[in-house]
């Protein structure tokens, strides 16, 4: 069993140093961090001073560096998400960002300035819902991969074994994790979305937990971080793994998401969905390889299913990555291509089985883990399905929830809690838990990338495609829309901040904060960009787009208080909105808010 991270903390705060004191039963150590010096070292509770401000903590997030120097982050709330395995999993819902400094005297007005800027950042990052982590269970990997270790592994704190793909601190404890000696202190946390259920069928109870892992390499944005990296990380790669616990018994299913991976981005550019563009230059196959040759040594065969649209603009990245798994030849490796929007146009969604039908007998293939109440392992899973859409988000997650279903009957009948013959989406109580653990899925894993909740999850919900969750998808569309365009480099900055892929240096003569944003964003952004709005808004709701357009001419008619003042109030808006239209059409891409602190690759 691994190293467990203490589990009750209290900070203590002097001037000079902080002191987190370990409160577990029969613990003396204390954490001392020196705020001049910022060295970490090994104390115990008498060196705590009785003039030391305390407060409660339930974890150190890590350390970093910004313009005024050293922060140390802390979890200062938590709520329990559920227990599996006698483990706990805890859910940190806020934080506090202490000073090493005692004062900012030392900091130019630019500098407090860009100190602020940093400061906005960490909290923007802090404040997206889906921070998880368990004091003494391993988050980060799967059951399978935990019941193939060695004794040495599990003897090992929690931080050391850790996946790094799925710890969003990393970054953060890099200062910890250098000496073991304080590695109780330290908690990998996990971000993505983690739900747990006590659940019963036929009289008989079990635990059914979904957890999904995001993973922090080549993470971002919807928009600015699309397909992979040279060392071939996926773009918005999440790792889903279904738990079923039945007395003693334990199964898995495990799926995987991610961008194409091949060299493309679609920056935005004001237009509603800006066109892909696929790199002219980059080696397609060295990245696509790297992807793969690590994924098939995690997980083992890959069944690939793309669900992108094959016309249209999608249709160049369909045929792309059909052709590098060809060209690669690998038999552990299989393509499976399924148009959704074409195959389920008009709400018909009952076509999905068509897709579930074609890959049934891979998915048996494939198999799930499962170790019964002795320990013993009674099956292996033998590879995954990497599915994507264009976001890796509202298509995905809906054929990842039937795969998962189908997995799920074939685990509990043969652990005998379904009869022979007995389908899950016969239980009426279990499908509703099913449906909502799923479409909360999606809407974290969505506003986590996309800055909204998932498109389709009145299906995922339900079972069926309504009308209502057309208007909702058109609703968050639109929300879409408008922070892709208008947040998302802050958003973009944010991340590449706390996970490290920009570091703060406050020798820098320029800073990359210091770079106005050009005049025609700020206009745009502040005013302009409702009639952009309106041009989305036609697209997806005509309705809606008549009720807001009425009540804009009613505002305009009553603006002034003679028809003078009105029509020039008319007139002077129309032109205005009318040439805006027109910058924008032409020059969209002058008017994005794009990141600042870290230049992505160029797509030619």
């Amino acid at each position: 069993m691994a190293t467990a991270a203490y589990e009750q903390l209290k900070l203590h705060i002097t001037p000079e140093k902080f002191y987190v004191e370990a409160c577990d039963d029969g613990a003396d150590d204390v954490l001392t961090i020196d705020r001049v010096s910022t060295e970490v070292t090994l104390a115990v509770k008498k060196d705590v001073p009785p003039s030391a401000v305390t407060r409660p903590i339930f974890g150190i997030l890590g350390t970093i560096h910004l313009v005024a120097g050293n922060y140390l982050i802390v979890i200062t709330k938590k709520i329990k998400v559920g227990e599996f395995f006698s483990h706990v999993v805890w859910k940190a819902t806020d934080f506090d960002v202490l000073s090493y400094k005692k004062t900012m005297l030392h900091l130019t007005d630019i500098q407090l300035q860009d100190n602020k800027t940093f400061l906005a950042m960490l909290n923007h990052v802090l404040n997206v819902d889906g921070f998880y982590f368990s004091t003494t269970y391993d988050l980060t990997h799967t059951l399978q991969r935990l019941s193939n270790t060695s004794p040495e592994f599990q003897e090992m704190s929690l931080l050391e074994r850790a996946d790094q793909r799925f710890v969003w601190n990393g970054h953060l404890l890099r200062e910890l994790s250098a000496q073991p000696e304080v590695h109780r202190f330290a908690l990998p946390v996990l971000h993505g979305f983690i739900t747990m259920h006590s659940c019963s069928i036929n009289g008989k109870y079990f635990d059914w937990i979904l957890i999904s892992r995001r993973s922090c390499f080549r993470a971002g944005v919807r928009y600015y971080v699309r397909g992979i990296d040279s060392e071939g990380h996926a773009a918005n790669f999440v790792e889903t793994e279904q738990i079923v616990h039945y007395n003693g018994s334990k199964a898995s299913f495990v799926q995987t998401r991610g961008s194409i991976p091949v060299f493309w981005s679609q920056r935005p550019n004001l237009k509603y969905k800006p066109l892909p563009q696929i790199s002219k230059v980059a080696n397609h196959m060295d990245g696509f390889q790297r992807h793969f040759d690590s994924q098939v040594i995690i997980y083992g065969k890959q069944v690939i299913i793309n669900l992108i649209n094959q016309k249209g603009s999608e249709k160049p990245l369909e045929q792309t990555f059909a052709t590098m798994v060809s060209s690669l030849g690998s038999g552990m490796m299989r393509y499976i291509a399924f148009d959704f929007h074409k195959e389920c146009k008009n709400m018909r969604w009952d076509r999905l089985s068509i897709l579930l039908d074609q890959v049934a007998e891979m998915q048996d293939e494939l198999s799930y883990f499962l170790v019964d109440s002795a320990g013993q392992v009674v099956a292996n899973q033998e590879g995954v399905f990497r599915s994507n859409c264009m976001d890796c988000l509202d298509r995905t997650n809906v054929i990842q929830s039937l795969l998962a279903r189908r997995s799920l009957q074939a685990q509990l009948q043969r652990l005998g809690v379904l009869h022979v013959g007995q389908k899950l989406e016969e239980q009426d109580e279990f499908e509703k838990i099913y449906k909502n653990a799923w479409a909360d899925n999606a809407n974290a894993c969505a506003k986590q990338y996309a800055g909204t909740g998932a498109l389709k999850t009145d299906f995922t919900r339900t079972g069926k495609r309504t009308h209502l969750g057309l208007i909702m998808d058109g609703w968050n569309s639109m929300i879409r829309y408008y922070k892709n365009n208008f947040s998302d480099g802050f958003r973009q900055d944010s991340i590449d901040l706390f996970l490290g892929n920009y570091s703060v240096d406050e020798l820098e003569s320029h800073s990359p904060l210091s770079v106005p944003r050009d005049w025609k964003f700020l206009a745009v952004r502040n005013h302009f960009v409702f009639f952009k709005f309106l041009k989305a808004l036609c697209l997806k709701l005509p309705i809606i787009m008549v009720v807001a357009f009425s009540m804009c001419i009613i505002c305009l008619l009553m603006a002034g208080d003679t028809w003078t003042e009105t029509l020039a109030y008319v007139l002077f808006w129309g032109v205005a909105s009318i040439g805006t239209f027109f910058i924008i059409l032409y020059n969209g891409k002058d008017f994005v808010d794009a990141p600042r602190l870290v230049q992505k690759e160029k797509i030619d």
